[in-house]
């Protein structure tokens, strides 16, 4: 069940440049709420220790009151400044509670590989989170992926992972997740064997060539 958050915003009056500038210096973050329908846009404005408070409660769906009415969101994009990283605006998505919602959640291992416990290898996180399709209510805060079966060699791909029957994957169904690897010194040491191998075949080959035909020459002289 997603965890809901009371966000305290009000109805901004202005989008003027020079004014989005005092809201800031003044601790508020101006942001644009858009309806589900993309009917209704809305600009608010929010207090930056709101938006830490709400960030901290690891919600993912969101009560508002903008426009007189309320409703339910979730955070479409936030800007952050460059230097300070400072959040500087942000969109909230209207969602309606009985309508599948695609979002982005993150994913978190569990369970300790095989391959890295018992056989030297070593783990590669390629992706931190999938996209999946859900009512609002069912988005999960984090989907877990349990890698204790993989092996050195072993890849797991999005649609090797078992998500709960109220969630269906949206991202590509072979986007890689997760992969146990030899270190790479030992991949190097193993190929320059078999290419040390490889050269001493060959060489035992042509030694080999080389012995057939100084026998054939000396049955040659003979005759």
């Amino acid at each position: 069940m997603a965890k809901e958050y009371k966000l305290e915003v009000q109805k901004r009056e202005s989008s003027r440049k020079s004014d989005l500038k005092k809201y800031r210096k003044e601790g508020m973050i101006p942001g644009v709420y858009y309806s589900y329908d993309s009917k209704e846009s809305i600009g608010f404005l929010v207090s930056q220790s709101e938006i830490n408070n709400a960030m901290k409660s690891e919600a993912n769906i969101f009560a508002i009151n903008v426009g007189g009415n309320n409703r339910n969101v979730l955070f479409k994009s936030v800007q952050y400044h460059p230097v300070s990283e400072e959040i500087i605006h942000m969109d909230l998505y209207g969602v309606n509670m009985k309508k599948t919602v695609t979002v982005k959640v993150g994913i978190e291992l569990t369970g300790d590989s095989v391959g890295i416990k018992e056989q030297g290898g070593v783990l590669n996180q390629t992706a931190q989170e999938i996209e999946v399709t859900c009512l609002p209510s069912a988005i999960p805060n984090v989907i877990e992926v349990d890698i204790t079966d993989l092996s050195v060699g072993d890849t797991l791909s999005a649609n090797e992972i078992k998500l709960d029957e109220s969630l269906e994957l949206y991202s590509a169904a072979d986007m890689l997740i997760v992969s146990v690897t030899l270190p790479t010194k030992e991949v190097e040491a193993s190929s320059e064997e078999v290419e040390a191998d490889s050269e001493g075949e060959g060489a035992s080959e042509v030694a080999s060539q080389d012995s057939s035909e100084n026998k054939e020459t000396e049955s040659g002289s003979e005759a």
